[in-house]
């Protein structure tokens, strides 16, 4: 038990640094895409923070993290929805329209 405790805490580290020099080397053009992947992730966290909130054999401490987690993954990706919205609306030209 012990030693997937230190593998699963381990992969999260190496995780963590790895997407800490990927945002790094991102170039400014290239935001709004990061932005849309990272509303993805979140989407995934969603679905697992579901899986787990929902699960028959779930302690009340995992059921209170998984809401906790639903909640934050939800307005992170509403929030990421919003400023990529934003921003693609500043390289709008003026005069056109918006399509829907």
């Amino acid at each position: 038990m012990s030693t997937e405790i230190e593998l699963s805490i381990y992969v999260f580290i190496l995780a963590g640094f790895l997407g800490l020099e990927l945002v790094q080397r991102v170039s400014p053009l290239l935001h709004s895409p990061l932005m849309s992947l990272t509303n993805a992730i979140s989407a995934i966290s969603v679905v697992g923070a579901i899986l787990i909130t929902g699960s028959g054999e779930a302690t009340v401490l995992s059921k209170v993290l998984g809401v906790v987690a639903v909640t934050f993954s939800t307005i992170n990706i509403v929030a990421g929805f919003l400023i990529t919205d934003r921003m693609l609306k500043m390289f709008r030209k003026e005069g056109k329209k918006e399509t829907k």
